[in-house]
């Protein structure tokens, strides 16, 4: 099997997760790539699963043992990161590893990847629509809203260098478009 890599990359509340999710379900093919990060665990979320939870200095000895693919301070004292064992890992199943993953973070796998990842730029319609889903989700406090609208209107600006964009204003377009992007990718 010729293992790829779809990466779904954009603003916290863009809909990449979303987007994801849907593509998992209705593609046997592909397996999901769980990130590694040292925020704290969101009540719905489950380690392993929605990310490998872990503390800020494992988090750093992993680093300066070169674990990662890539990793990002994302925020201050929060990190993100791809374990080069979980691509591993679902390459070893013959599946296609699917990530949702910040915009640098999607970059840097693209760049060290190349042919075999594609780069997909989930956009909001805006960047107020993207404040009310955020708003909606119930789960930021006014700092942390602050600093990922912040950072949103920092990496909507990366969007050119993506090769594919979807806008996400209705969501079943979007499933749409998504499914049509990856299977133009995984035939190519």
């Amino acid at each position: 099997m010729n293992n790829k890599i779809i990466l779904f990359c954009g603003p916290s509340g863009s809909g990449k997760t979303t987007i994801s999710q849907y593509l998992l379900q209705h593609n046997p093919t592909l397996c999901f790539s769980v990130s590694a990060t040292t925020r704290q665990m969101r009540t719905n979320e489950r380690d392993g699963e929605d990310y490998y939870f872990m503390s800020k200095e494992e988090f750093e000895k992993r680093i300066a043992n070169n674990e990662f693919i890539e990793w990002e301070e994302v925020y201050t004292g929060i990190y993100y990161g791809t374990l080069r064992e979980e691509v591993e890992r679902i390459w070893s199943l013959g599946k296609h590893a699917i990530f949702d993953v910040d915009v640098m973070g999607g970059l840097n796998i693209k760049q060290k990847f190349g042919d075999k990842a594609l780069a997909v730029y989930v956009m909001p319609p805006s960047i107020e629509i993207l404040k009310e889903r955020l708003v909606a989700r119930n789960s930021e406090t006014p700092e942390s809203l602050e600093q990922r609208i912040a950072k949103a209107s920092i990496e909507m600006g990366y969007a050119k260098q993506f090769e594919r964009k979807i806008i996400n204003d209705n969501l079943e377009d979007s499933f749409l478009k998504a499914t049509e992007i990856l299977k133009d990718f995984l035939e190519s």
